[in-house]
């Protein structure tokens, strides 16, 4: 088995009284899609905010390139999408491209390239000029997509990137996942969608704060005799 790029070792968070994630232990491996699958509230952003470094376990540690999180120097080998996106509106999208492209330490030609080849991935090529504050919910879900890619990096952290795209784009989108995945990028993914889940190389499943299951969509499907893996989910105890 490979060295885990992400290692999570007995996470749990509490905000005041309440218990955000309760003991989770997970690793994921280099060049792997691994699937966090869950229903609104399970815990899911919490976590993956832990492992971008924006927030801290209140027990247990969380390692990223064998380094404990948070750990500033690691900023440039992450990608991090989160369910909100963080855009300049009053800019154009090529605006905030190479606004976010400065702080990677991106320049001149390299620069160039990195957005224009980000900006197919997502479609977006012929809206570069255009006003954030232009875009539709979906374009800018797109874009902020595209800003976590510009740096190359090796584990890309995406919460819920397809919410509000289209099937179509969509199904384009996870194509550039695999393409990412093959050039030996580890991609963690946030979802409640049972299609995309199913899409993953590895799932864990999050129900109230705690890790239920963990394996490949084919493993939980086995154990659980489910037929599907919104059957699976529900079997392990996610209803």
């Amino acid at each position: 088995m490979k060295n885990p790029i992400v290692s999570i070792q007995n996470v749990s968070k509490i905000y005041g009284k309440h218990q955000v994630l309760k003991d989770i232990s997970l690793e994921i491996y280099e060049g792997e899609i691994f699937g966090l699958l869950g229903p609104s509230g399970a815990g899911k952003t919490t976590l993956v905010k832990q492992l971008a470094g924006l927030e801290v376990p209140t027990q247990g540690s969380n390692f990223i390139f064998s380094e404990k999180m948070p750990h500033l120097d690691l900023i440039k080998r992450i990608g991090y999408m989160a369910q909100s996106d963080a855009l300049y509106t009053d800019l154009t999208a090529k605006e905030n491209l190479d606004f976010f492209a400065a702080l990677y330490g991106l320049k001149g030609k390299e620069k160039k390239q990195r957005i224009n080849e980000v900006m197919e991935i997502v479609s977006l090529t012929d809206h570069l000029g255009k006003l954030v504050s232009d875009y539709s919910g979906g374009m800018k879900r797109r874009l902020s997509l595209a800003i976590s890619l510009l740096h190359n990096p090796g584990l890309l952290i995406l919460d819920e990137p397809t919410v509000g795209i289209d099937p179509v784009l969509r199904k384009s989108i996870w194509g550039s996942f695999n393409s990412l995945k093959e050039n030996g990028t580890t991609i963690l993914v946030t979802t409640h969608v049972m299609d995309e889940a199913a899409k993953c190389d590895r799932l864990g499943m999050i129900r109230d704060g705690g890790l239920i299951a963990a394996g490949t969509p084919e493993e939980l499907m086995q154990q659980t005799s489910a037929a599907n893996i919104e059957d699976a989910f529900l079997a392990y105890g996610g209803a």
